[in-house]
């Protein structure tokens, strides 16, 4: 949640500060000004106070702008609800709309008002959208009315920076300038009042916040559109990551997805030319969103992250404080760390950028295609480099899983890119669920062979990931293609990494850092698929390409788990 980083090792942290305040709040834990255990701290940059001093100070809530200020950004008008904490855990188990339906019947003016509010501002951009195709200007205007659209949706709060955030890894609903525009969109949102964070956590945990904490920050060190971090100290005197969701937020998302569901619906209804009904896209959406509001099933994801890939090395994961976590709040161990995108902490720490995004890329690809369990919000604040040289994850509220066919699937479309065979990887789709089985795929092998041929001049280590998901995306927006919600997110995961190396060095290939474990796993792993990928890499035409198995040797040692022991499948 928001910006993260510092510079140490230890191991008691949940890194959630910038570089600075790391430092600062370190050396400002020796300045408090009282030294009453049973009391709560407040720490702030450089000093400490007493929870008593700390509120005495509130004049900005007792002023008219204050309290109306509050009262905007918390949304404490729609508060009144009791259905909706009970509603809000079953969405986030198992996302019912038609149970959403049910219960926001009863709060027609607050759904009725923002209804007004959300069709106002995007019926004027659809209606810009609409004269750019009758002017036949479509074209032209397409990355004006992208930035339109991401400021539109910034300025709609929470629910539609993450359906904007979503759409930027879709090259099958958007072209390319909206995925590159929406992929800047960020969310804005202030901090809210430390009065109003302690009392979520005492509804949460239902005891006064100085029984649980013994210190904690005097400010949220970061915040975002769900909820807000603290730093504390435990009584047992463990550092502690204190996650708080933000107030109303899970019925303010309620309130988004009942109406874009309903738009979505009469889109359907009237525009026959989309690929694909919107609806469903809606309902994924929505009960991800749902689930990412439940922060016991973060921290379960958490642990379950951890035990899959604890054996991948140099990566690390936050431990749970389950006795101080609940669904609006969720406690962690508070690791210090640098954010990979902070060059100038990194180079101070003798960090390499890449060298992380190396680790990062290997996990990535053990998640994918290992056990398909894989974190699919890499984005540089959920990623930080320690001291000691672990990449260390965080946020686990958006996971995703990849099926087990797709991931053997995915090895073989590479395997059929590789071979440049067209017609397979037009088959392929059938497989990963891109396109229904009753569409004839053979007309895209032309459009395929067109963008590939040149691109695959250049070896497969020296290809740019970036401009092969831009190029596919052409050519899936082209054609009546639907992207699975986890390819979208595998392409997002992975184009994110490459994003961070190319800062750190321009001529940086992700598919160069990816195709070792990929030899990897064709040369060593006994699946039937693999195997049969194998043979279409090596056999052409009943000769053996010796040069193909030499370089598949070659990069496939190149992993750090290749496993040399299982090569008599090749005599096999």
């Amino acid at each position: 949640e928001g910006s993260r980083g510092g510079v140490g090792a230890q191991r008691g942290a949940m890194g959630a500060l910038s570089s600075s305040d790391s430092n600062s709040s370190s050396s400002g834990r020796g300045g408090a000004t009282t030294s009453t255990v049973d009391r709560l701290f407040v720490p702030s940059a450089s000093s400490l106070v007493s929870v008593d001093e700390a509120s005495s100070d509130n004049s900005w809530f007792f002023n008219e702008s204050g309290q109306r200020g509050w009262v905007d950004a918390m949304e404490l008008d729609k508060m009144n609800s009791p259905e909706m904490p009970d509603l809000l855990v079953e969405m986030g188990i198992k996302y019912d709309p038609e149970r959403l339906k049910e219960v926001l019947s009863k709060r027609a003016p607050q759904v009725y008002g923002r209804a007004l509010l959300v069709t106002t501002k995007l019926g004027g951009f659809i209606t810009a959208v609409a004269s750019d195709y009758a002017l036949g200007r479509l074209e032209a205007n397409a990355r004006k009315r992208a930035v339109e659209l991401r400021e539109l949706l910034g300025s709609l709060g929470p629910s539609f920076v993450k359906i904007g955030q979503a759409l930027s890894s879709r090259p099958d609903l958007l072209p390319r300038d909206y995925l590159e525009v929406l992929s800047g969109l960020q969310d804005r949102l202030p901090s809210f009042p430390n009065e109003v964070a302690f009392a979520v956590i005492e509804e949460e945990l239902g005891r006064p916040v100085r029984e649980m904490f013994a210190e904690i920050s005097e400010k949220a060190v970061a915040a975002a559109s769900l909820g807000q971090v603290y730093k504390g100290r435990l009584h047992s005197g463990e550092w502690v990551a204190i996650k708080v969701q933000r107030p109303s937020i899970g019925e303010s998302i309620a309130i988004d997805m009942l109406l874009l569901r309903r738009l979505m619906g009469v889109v359907d209804a009237n525009v026959a030319a989309l690929s694909q009904p919107l609806v469903p896209l809606v309902d994924e959406f929505a009960g991800r969103l749902f689930a990412e509001l439940d922060y016991v099933m973060e921290g379960r994801n958490c642990e379950r992250f951890s035990e899959l890939y604890a054996d991948v090395p140099r990566v690390r994961t936050p431990g749970i404080y389950w006795d101080f976590t609940s669904r609006r709040v969720l406690c962690m161990e508070w690791i210090e760390g640098v954010k990979l995108t902070n060059e100038a902490a990194m180079a101070a720490a003798g960090l390499s950028v890449v060298d992380f995004v190396n680790v990062g890329i290997e996990c990535t690809l053990r998640q994918l295609l290992d056990h398909g369990f894989f974190h699919a919000d890499p984005h540089p604040g959920n990623l930080l480099a320690t001291q000691s040289g672990d990449l260390v994850y965080l946020d686990f509220g958006m996971m995703s899983e990849a099926p087990e066919y797709a991931r053997y699937a995915i090895i073989e479309h590479v395997v059929h890119l590789v071979n440049r065979d067209y017609e397979a990887m037009c088959r392929d789709y059938y497989t990963l669920e891109f396109m229904d089985r009753s569409i004839d795929t053979s007309p895209i092998a032309p459009s395929l062979a067109a963008f590939f041929d040149n691109v695959l001049d250049k070896s497969v280590t020296q290809l740019n990931f970036k401009a092969i998901v831009d190029g596919l995306g052409e050519v899936l927006f082209a054609y009546p293609f639907r992207v699975p919600a986890y390819y979208a997110l595998i392409l997002r995961s992975l184009t994110v990494l490459e994003g961070l190396a190319l800062t750190a060095d321009p001529n940086y290939k992700l598919l160069g850092r990816a195709y070792p474990y990929m030899a990897s796993r064709l040369l060593t792993d006994p699946a039937p698929e693999l195997r049969g990928s194998f043979e279409e890499l090596i056999i052409k035409d009943g000769s053996f390409r010796w040069s193909r198995l030499e370089n598949l040797v070659r990069e496939g040692s190149k992993s750090q788990f290749f496993d040399p022991t299982q090569l008599w499948l090749l005599a096999e």
